[in-house]
């Protein structure tokens, strides 16, 4: 298969996350063409046996970092725009660790081949996004989960990334108590709580009031995957990885979709 009937399909996507990566479409469509340029100049880089979308990234990945001013912390605008004010802010191997898992869905062994580095580099560069994301946004957590040990694992984790755990409740009486004593700028829930009550509802009926992101941990996705809408932004299916889970409190809070 040619070089342009491989990556055509990609380049949207490429397009997307050059735009974020760089911080403007004209930049980022700049680093795009010259990418482009190079492989068409020396198709050999391109090994058309592996994954196009991975080799087209991978080329773009290199391409980046072979600029000097590329890997140098950035000053950011005050006048901005908030979201890229908050991408700007994070350190540039780690920003574009986060943008290829949480944005354009690369897995992890993905990252790392399309980065050339270790599948534990990635989760180390995505855990220090993380971290510098709540730098930035931290925030107060409200964890609704009815069992104590996975509870304590979550709570653990969103200090880690230096959020303040603000309640954990078991059940949806106890999560519309905790809301009402104080509002939460990022909630935790589980679907099946203690006393047979929904997490759903709970977050649903907060929802009525307030807006606030919501990530779903739960082990029953089927319940929240139904192909109806709305659907939820962001969902976590039990047993969880606990880097999964960083990486994706990051993005609730990065990008601050809501989810109904």
């Amino acid at each position: 298969m040619s070089l342009v009937a491989n990556t055509a399909p990609h380049l949207p996507y490429l397009r997307r996350f050059a735009r974020a990566l760089t911080g403007g479409q004209k930049s980022g469509d700049t680093y795009v063409v010259s990418v482009l340029e190079a492989l068409v100049a020396d198709p050999s880089s391109f090994d058309s046996d592996n994954d196009p979308r991975v080799e087209l990234f991978k080329a773009f990945c290199r391409y980046w970092n072979s600029v000097g001013i590329n890997l140098k912390e950035e000053a950011v605008d005050p006048n901005g725009d908030p979201s890229m004010r908050r991408l700007e802010a994070i350190t540039p191997l780690p920003r574009q660790a986060f943008l290829l898992m949480s944005v354009e869905d690369f897995s992890t062994t993905e990252t790392a081949e399309i980065l050339g580095v270790s599948d534990e580099e990635v989760s180390r560069l995505v855990d220090q996004a993380g971290q510098e994301i709540a730098a930035q946004v931290a925030t107060d957590v409200l964890i609704i989960e009815d069992e104590p040990l996975i509870a304590m694992d979550i709570e653990t984790l969103v200090r880690t990334l230096g959020h303040r755990v603000t309640g954990v409740a078991r059940t949806h009486s106890e999560a519309i108590e905790a809301v009402r004593e104080r509002k939460p700028g990022l909630v935790l829930a589980d679907i099946q709580l203690a006393d047979g009550s929904s997490g759903l509802d709970a977050v649903n009926e907060m929802l009525q009031s307030f807006a606030v992101p919501v990530v779903f941990i739960t082990a029953y996705p089927e319940r929240l995957l139904t192909g109806e809408r709305p659907e939820p932004a962001f969902l976590i299916t039990k047993p969880f990885q606990p880097d999964t889970v960083k990486a994706v409190i990051s993005q609730a809070l990065f990008f601050e979709r809501r989810a109904g």
